[in-house]
Formats: C-alpha cells, structure tokens, sequence
C-alpha cells in the first residue's frame, strides 16, 4: 500500500514530455513506460496525457476464438434485424389490411369458404372417378367371364382411371396440408393482430401493454375480458397459495393477499386485479419479503424472479387446459 501510494504520487506528480503508457500483467503488477515491448503489446492499456489522464485505452487483444466468437455475434445480429425488419413490414401490412378483428374474420372466413369449395370439387371428381372405375372393372370382369378378350381400350382405360384416382388423392392430401398450414398462419395472424390492435389502443389511452419480457418480469397478466379475468383470477389464486410460505389472509375479488413474511426466509405473494378500462384489466402479482437485510436480498434473488417469471406461464397453461 506504501508503495503503491508513492508511486500513484511520484506520478501525478510527474509531467510527461511524452505518451505514457500504463497497463497491468498477466501477475497483477502494473506498468508505466514511454513504450509497450511486444511480450506487452496484448495487455489492455492506457495512454496518459502530459498530466498523468486517460486519454485512449486500447483493449486487450482477443484470441482468435474470441474473434471468430464476436464475428458470429454480428452475424446473428444482422440475420436478427433483418427478422426484425421483415416483422415489422409484416405487421404494417397487417394493420393496414384490416381495420379490425371482425375484418380480418371475416377474410379468413372467405378463404376457408373457397377451401371447402375446392374440396367439394375434388370429392366429386373423385367419386366421379371412382363409379367410373367399377363399371370399366364390372365390364371388364363381364367380359372376362363370357371368355371374351378384354380390348386393350378397356384395360388402357382402366389403368388411366386408377392413375387418375391416385392422382387425386395425393392432391387432396396436399390441398388439406396446404389447408392446415394456412389456418395456423391466420391464427398467428390473428394472435398478432390482437396484439398489435391491443397495443396501439392502449399507447391512446395513456396506458401500455408490456411486452411478454416485461409483463414476466413485472408479473403481470393482461385480461382480454371479463369472463378470462375470473377464470385467471381462481388460477391465480392456488399459485399465490402455492408459493407463499406465509398462510392467506385477504380474498376478495380486487385482492388475494397471505400474511406478511415473519422470518427472513418468508416468502409472501399478494395478487390485485387493477381495472385499465370499464372491461379490461390487469393482474398484479407481487412478492413480499421480510423487512430485513436478508429479507431483501431474498426479494431481489434468482429464486423470487423464477416465481414472477413462472407466474404467467402458470396461467396460460391452467386457461388452455379448462378451454380444452
């Protein structure tokens, strides 16, 4: 400490005619030299003005794994925003397409309509195809019988019906994968167009939606209404009473709340449901810890942020489960 306070001294105390370089070692010793040999050039190091300041620092030289690290991270971060880009143009058209949900229904309604029309045709020519198929084989097999010779029209014709046949299956498997492909597209479609709708609702009434990082990290669960709310509502209630190690203590249908945290390791969990409109709303889940140094340091622990992270997941899995 002696020494290292000398020296801080004798160099701010110093007046540099030149660049003065300044790094530490592998070993934790640190230098000042007017030029950096090249057993140092690697080391992260800074260059000090005349009155002993930080003027540049040059960092430490990465290896050359780092480096090919760090050029797939740019890699993936162009791939990403390109992602983000076409997500964005995607959406604009979206939005721009349709006015609102009863539109955007209404459309996919269309498209499903012209689907089954399409179907329909098929199933007819495929039934078409297929009565076509046991008179030629009926004619065939009455020939056959009568010792006559079948003619190779016949049997030609057989053998094209048959393709036909086969033909029109694998196209109505097609047409019903294309089909399901689709539908999962309009109800991502769907689910996107709610939440864009949603969110530019809110951001007009002063109000914003969190994202999905957000709402997890706040522990918070948007209500798309009233009938939603009270089923996630009971579902979060058995997580409030699953988590708290303290006993409950409030239930209404505005608050659940246990008993506040007797010991440091305690672990109480509140629930409010806070109106956004006159028919949404939001809930609110918190974590309380005891008021203590260790009760703090419990409330900001990985353990209290996996609860609130855990919670809309919970949820969502418990409303999918009772739709079902």
């Amino acid at each position: 400490m002696i020494v290292t306070s000398f020296f801080s001294l004798f160099i701010s105390q110093t007046v540099f005619a030149k660049n003065m370089y300044r790094w530490i070692d592998d070993k934790g010793r640190i230098h000042y030299s007017e030029t950096v040999l090249p057993k140092d050039i690697n080391y992260r190091r800074e260059s000090l003005n005349k009155a002993a300041s930080v003027k540049e620092v040059v960092e430490e030289a990465k290896t050359k794994e780092e480096q090919e690290m760090e050029k797939r991270l740019v890699r993936l971060r162009r791939d990403q925003e390109k992602i983000i880009t076409r997500q964005k143009v995607y959406d604009n058209a979206l939005l721009n397409t349709y006015h609102s949900k009863a539109d955007l229904m209404m459309a996919i309604k269309s498209k499903m309509d012209a689907f089954e029309t399409q179907n329909q045709v098929v199933e007819g020519n495929l039934i078409r195809l297929k009565q076509e198929l046991e008179a030629q084989q009926k004619n065939a097999a009455e020939m056959d019988r009568n010792a006559q010779k079948v003619p190779k029209k016949l049997l030609d014709g057989i053998k094209s019906t048959q393709k036909q046949i086969q033909e029109l299956h694998i196209a109505i498997n097609e047409q019903k994968e294309k089909q399901s492909q689709i539908k999962r597209e309009d109800e991502a479609d769907i689910a996107r167009f709610l939440f864009l709708t949603q969110s530019l609702t809110e951001k007009r009434k002063g109000t914003s939606i969190p994202s999905i990082k957000e709402a997890n990290e706040l522990g918070l669960f948007y209500c798309e209404n009233d009938r939603q709310c009270n089923k996630a509502w009971e579902i979060a209630r058995t997580f409030v009473e699953y988590y708290s190690t303290t006993p409950p203590d409030v239930y209404n249908d505005k608050l659940i709340m246990n008993r506040p945290p007797a010991t440091d390791t305690d672990i109480s969990l509140s629930l409010s449901k806070i109106p956004l409109t006159d028919d949404e709303s939001q809930l609110f889940l918190d974590v309380h810890c005891r008021e203590s140094s260790l009760g703090k340091d419990l409330c900001v622990s990985q353990k209290v942020k996996d609860i609130r992270a855990t919670f809309i997941p919970y949820v969502n899995d418990a409303l999918s489960r009772t739709a079902q």
